[in-house]
């Protein structure tokens, strides 16, 4: 397998696994919330527990920026 493909491959891999976790992690941070506290949206985004999909996200668009240089300059 070449190179482009293994980092595409990577790449769509860990942007779905961030998306899909995130969009979990919303959902427990969202559940959590009583009914007394406000539900505002930057409670939500900006909720501590979301950094780690932050990161893998933006890791995995590296990665694809990456391999656009790799199959452009080839």
């Amino acid at each position: 397998m070449e190179r482009q493909a293994i980092l595409s491959f990577v790449a769509v891999a860990l942007l779905a696994i961030g998306l899909v976790g995130n969009g979990f992690e919303m959902r427990k941070i969202r559940l959590s919330i009583t009914r007394d506290e406000e539900l505002a949206s930057k409670n939500v985004f900006l909720n501590k527990r979301n950094i780690k999909w932050y990161i893998l996200i933006g890791i995995a668009i590296v990665l694809w920026a990456i391999n656009g240089v790799y199959t452009r300059s080839i």
